[in-house]
């Protein structure tokens, strides 16, 4: 194993090697002013036509008469605008910007010279706990703002780095995990005896609840893809690590067992929500992250033997998954009322609550939350439990995967429009909405002191699903939506020192227990604001509806009342 020397910091985060060519480590806040090339995919036909001005003037022009958002398709063909390698985002001059850019910067990791992540916070006034690691969900926004920046080198290490850990052997206790999963954080280890570096993966034996993170894999897919529309590069994803890499991924998801649904099991705390939360079963955070990773996976699979394999379970998948969120999941004032109206123990095909949810089940609050114009995915379905709750990154994945239909996209918005205060409140945005309190709260968490209501994944405030809620909102049309958010945010992150979260109803606090300077609220910042700014980001994360899986979308006759 080659060895290099390198130096510790003061706070005990590796430095980069003093001898450094200019290209490797270049100064993102210069970049901010150089221009912007574009590239037009020409396997996309629908912005052939059309100038970049032409393109944000769609946006603006729907958003400016709302009148014309009813029934609209998306207004943005995400899919089909291209950015070329070293394009680097103009967007409007703002103080945190460069103070964001420099955090950032701060927060990479370096292994034998190469910058390989970024740590999850940069604050040292408490334990560092596993905060000094690089997470693979955590390390998204990160990756985005860098390639938004004109700099994926950094994120192609990352991807090769972490594909290398997966073929790790991974055990927890006596049991070996497997070979497909991805590991939900690493670090790098410096020796400084021998004075070399090594990798240290965590899969799930260190975290809290000792949960497997079924997100990372998507995740990586997902990020995979963004790094090939970004860059145009496809030869990171043809490498035959790359191929084997997502098919073992895909093979886990996709493996036949006792499922009638075509949504996967999971556990409480395998997601961003890692801790008890209620949300074990079948959660729409990871459903949506299955259907985005597994419509990624289409596009970079190689139609070889094995791929060919792959691309038929997917397309079938996509089927039967699309379908059911959007038949079950799928929550608004008429489906409401129909739950309300339920009889229970039905039996045989003609069953009208085929879930056999139980009308007295459904929480009070829901009642008062559901607006007349506007509907949501609801959190999780399974036999005789239907979880209301409002969950911020899965519906927001839902729209920039195309697992909302474009009239499930406007009602999501028109949602969260009726309901600013609730959902966005002071600082944006809720993870998840209402918390769970009381005697709820002491079943539920398992009287979790960190998941108290109104705070941490209980109802609190994250402004990395900023990111997240700005790109819903620019694919479905709604920038000025987008814009007010990103305007909210500037108006504390900064001064409050980036926090990892916020408590409160409103999200006016600073959480308890929130690290400071957490790195994801950095970067989820930046991406939002780039992608404002300029829209053609949106490109590297939002899919169009894939017209050849696009089924007839009607409930059978046994559904309906």
């Amino acid at each position: 194993m080659p060895e290099l020397s390198v130096k510790v910091t003061q706070n005990g985060h590796l430095a980069p090697p003093e001898i450094r060519d200019e290209n490797e480590e270049p100064d993102l806040e210069k970049l901010l002013g150089r221009p912007r090339t574009m590239n037009i995919d020409a396997r996309q036909k629908s912005l052939d036509e059309r100038s970049l001005s032409e393109f944000t003037h769609v946006i603006t022009s729907q958003e400016d008469h709302p009148e014309n958002n009813a029934g609209r398709q998306s207004v943005i063909d995400a899919s089909s605008v291209n950015i070329t390698p070293g394009a680097h985002a103009v967007f409007e001059s703002h103080p945190m910007v460069g103070e964001a850019w420099d955090a950032l910067k701060r927060s990479l990791v370096y292994f034998r010279g190469q910058p390989v992540g970024t740590i999850a916070a940069l604050d040292n006034s408490e334990e560092k706990c596993n905060y000094d690691q690089v997470f693979v969900r955590d390390f998204v926004p990160s990756a985005l703002a860098f390639l938004m920046s004109g700099e994926p080198e950094i994120v192609r290490n990352f991807l090769l780095k972490t594909l290398r850990l997966q073929s790790w052997e991974k055990k927890i206790d006596q049991f070996q995990l497997a070979e497909g999963v991805m590991p939900a954080s690493f670090k790098v280890f410096h020796d400084p005896v021998r004075n070399h570096e090594t990798l240290i993966a965590d899969f799930g034996e260190s975290a809290i609840g000792r949960v497997a993170p079924i997100d990372s894999g998507f995740w990586w897919i997902i990020l995979l893809r963004a790094y090939t529309r970004s860059t145009g590069d496809t030869s990171l994803a043809d490498l035959p690590e790359c191929q084997k890499g997502m098919r073992l991924i895909l093979s886990l998801c996709l493996s036949e067992g006792f499922d009638t649904f075509p949504t996967l099991l999971c556990a409480d705390g395998c997601c961003m929500i890692d801790r008890r939360m209620g949300v074990y079963g079948y959660p729409l955070e990871i459903q949506a992250l299955f259907f985005m990773a597994l419509r990624c996976a289409k596009l970079l699979l190689k139609e070889d033997d094995e791929g060919k394999e792959f691309i038929e379970r997917i397309v079938n998948r996509l089927r039967a998954l699309s379908y059911h969120m959007r038949s079950y999941y799928w929550m608004d004032l008429k489906h409401l009322n129909d739950i309300y109206r339920y009889k229970t123990e039905e039996y045989s095909h003609t069953a009208v609550n085929k879930f056999n949810v139980m009308p007295d089940s459904l929480p009070e609050w829901v009642f008062d939350f559901m607006p007349n114009r506007g509907g949501y995915f609801i959190g999780n379905v399974s036999p005789a439990k239907m979880d209301i709750r409002w969950f911020c990154l899965g519906n927001c994945i839902a729209i920039l995967s195309s697992l909302a239909t474009a009239e499930q996209s406007t009602a999501i918005m028109d949602l969260i429009e009726a309901r600013w205060d609730e959902l966005v409140g002071e600082m944006p945005v809720k993870v998840c909405y209402p918390a769970i309190e009381s005697h709820d709260w002491r079943i539920i968490t398992g009287c979790d002191p960190k998941n108290t209501r109104w705070s941490y994944h209980n109802g609190g405030s994250w402004p990395v699903l900023l990111w997240l809620l700005t790109a819903a909102c620019m694919k479905a049309g709604r920038r000025l939506m987008a814009r007010r958010a990103v305007e909210l945010a500037e108006a504390r992150l900064s001064k409050d020192n980036w926090p990892e979260y916020y408590d409160g109803k409103v999200g006016r606090f600073i959480g308890k227990q929130a690290r400071k300077c957490q790195t994801w609220s950095i970067a989820g910042y930046l991406v939002a604001k780039m992608m404002v700014e300029d829209p053609t980001h949106l490109g590297m994360i939002a899919l169009e509806e894939d017209k050849e899986k696009k089924p007839v979308m009607r409930r059978s006759s046994s559904w309906t009342l």
